[in-house]
């Protein structure tokens, strides 16, 4: 996590401290957190609400093929979980806290850095795509990014200090002067090269007297190093909050707890004659939560798991249908209702579901609607770069498409905070879902993140769809999109209260009234073809539509 104020001491002196260094053909060992932070902080990429994950992949693809133009071979490290000591705990609340205050500002129209919540996943998923090797360590990556670039002979990439105080064979390059965009060739040949800085520890003890590097470690600790104090987990800082209402990962504590569950179910040690004299103690897990701009710490419990569950190390061993069943249990949603839901988008309708079920999520309609049809961008983009010659003919998707980013980069949206919350919310649904799937050896396939969410295209959604765009409007030029719309739309609509997609307190006859008009379409989903009335269908399909509504209405009152 570096030293404070040692990095910014050393770019003081870069002259003094740095070489030039024209980096190619060579393998080069990559700090992964610091990496995927410096992508999304220097990109110029939206942050506020909630994470364009479209944009960031195609910066990290960028970042990819510049290493791989100048034959620079990856290998990236990431971390793992804090250390089991807690040494450094204290620093991570207070990071914590930093990071809050951040987000405020943010919420309000000031500056700050904060990630995404769901950043790391895929980043990881893009590493995967270019088949970049790369490995998460248990704990902290500083020791083992220094052995491996040691092993290998090759440099480090890092913005952390502490590779200042390594003693490193090949070097340590920071983030802020690797200019990767910046490809020069090498004169009279076609080979590529990067143009980067590279540290030289022997001039930094030089500058304070020949300091021996057996005493950098205690130089470290005299300024500040982490150890002294610190993080918890950056799960519960995601940004994209109204700081007045509850922290947005409340809503996703039931999957924390089965996560909890799971993770403390091994079978007691045949040795351990006390065991059963001991009365059974319900396991609890401390978390850290935002509370308004301060964080808090809670107590929380593990859910009690049936016995086929109570050993981790043989959770693989059951079977498919028994992992999904937990999962989907968890998810409150039903197996039958993402059948007609592609393999790909089985998770994040189900997490969907579980999102529209709980009140404190005060998800409205437009929210809703606008979530469904960010999801299409990643069928319209596989649609649109489908080599197959039964692909959609007629140029639907690549309307719809053009249609999304526009609305995706439409200028001066307005961020509604409440929005933002709920959004939010959904994320840390995600979030948690993924991790539960993931330790159950995913019974759903894992989605591709990458095109999943986009937060500027969900919010530009919810504003059009409050004023003047249906659902329609937007799909009658694609009806693949609509009927995937209409599946995903169907199996979130099951599950979610009444009051969500019928709002309470109208008269039967205002409602009929409205659902006449071309809004009312979008009130409901999308229960017709829009097609068939554009195109000269049969106009009076539309007097159907009321009778229609009144007994879905009346089926979901009993």
């Amino acid at each position: 996590m570096g030293i404070r104020g040692l990095m910014s001491f050393v770019e003081d002196h870069i002259n003094e401290f740095f070489t030039d260094l024209k980096l190619r053909d060579t393998k080069i060992i990559i700090d992964g957190y610091a990496l995927f932070h410096r992508l999304c902080f220097s990109s110029n990429l939206e942050l506020r609400y909630g994470g364009d994950y479209d944009s960031f992949t195609d910066v990290v693809e960028k970042f990819f093929e510049s290493l791989f133009a100048c034959k620079i071979c990856p290998y990236v490290v990431l971390d793992g979980g804090c250390d089991i000591s807690d040494k450094k705990l204290n620093t991570l609340k207070d990071r914590a806290r930093e990071k809050i205050q951040m987000a405020h500002s943010l919420s309000v129209g000031g500056g700050g850095y904060v990630c995404p919540l769901l950043i790391r996943e895929v980043f990881i998923q893009v590493l995967i795509k270019l088949r970049v090797r790369f490995v998460q360590c248990f704990s902290e990556a500083d020791r083992d990014i220094m052995t491996l670039a040691n092993h290998w002979n090759c440099p480090v990439l890092s913005s952390d200090s502490d590779f200042c105080i390594f003693d490193l064979k090949s070097g340590f390059c920071p983030l802020n002067s690797f200019q990767w965009r910046n490809m020069n060739t090498i004169k009279g040949t076609r080979d590529c090269y990067i143009p980067a800085k590279c540290f030289s520890l022997d001039a930094l003890c030089c500058h304070f007297g020949n300091m021996n590097k057996v005493l950098l470690p205690l130089f470290a600790v005299l300024c500040g190093n982490d150890h002294v104090n610190l993080p918890v987990v950056e799960t519960f800082l995601s940004k994209v909050e109204n700081m007045q209402r509850p922290n947005a990962h409340r809503i996703s504590l039931p999957i924390r707890q089965v996560i909890y569950g799971l993770l403390v179910n091994t079978p007691p040690h045949p040795g351990n004659v006390a065991w059963d004299a001991l009365p059974p103690q319900p396991p609890a897990f401390s978390e850290v939560e935002r509370i308004n701009k301060n964080i808090k710490t809670s107590i929380v419990g593990a859910v009690e798991l049936p016995k086929d569950h109570s050993d981790l190390s043989k959770l693989t061993e059951l079977s498919l249908a028994r992992r999904q069943i937990l999962l989907l249990e968890t998810l409150k949603v039903k197996q039958s209702i993402l059948d007609p839901i592609p393999a790909a988008l089985k998770l994040p309708i189900a997490v969907s579901c579980y999102w529209v079920q709980h009140t404190e999520a005060k998800a409205k309609l437009h929210h809703l609607q606008a979530l469904l049809l960010g999801m299409l961008m990643g069928p319209l983009h596989a649609m649109i770069n489908s080599p197959d010659e039964e692909a959609p003919q007629g140029g639907g998707a690549e309307m719809l498409y053009e249609e999304l980013q526009r609305v995706k980069a439409q200028p001066g949206l307005r961020l509604d905070l409440d929005t933002a919350h709920v959004f939010c919310q959904w994320q840390c649904c995600l979030q948690m879902g993924l991790y539960l799937n993931q330790l159950l050896s995913t019974p759903l396939p894992e989605p591709d993140l990458t095109r999943l969410y986009s937060g500027s295209l969900v919010h530009g959604l919810c504003q059009q769809l409050l004023t003047s765009a249906s659902v329609e409007s937007l799909l009658h030029v694609c009806p693949e999109a609509q009927q995937l719309y209409e599946h995903m739309f169907s199996a979130t609509r099951s599950c979610a209260p009444a009051e969500l997609v019928l709002p309470k307190g109208k008269s039967k006859k205002r409602r009929q009234k409205k659902r006449r008009t071309p809004w009312s379409e979008n009130r409901v989903g999308t229960t017709l073809n829009a097609r068939s009335w554009h195109e000269g269908g049969n106009r009076f399909e539309l007097l159907m539509v009321g009778t229609l509504e009144e007994h879905m209405e009346a089926a979901e009152l009993e």
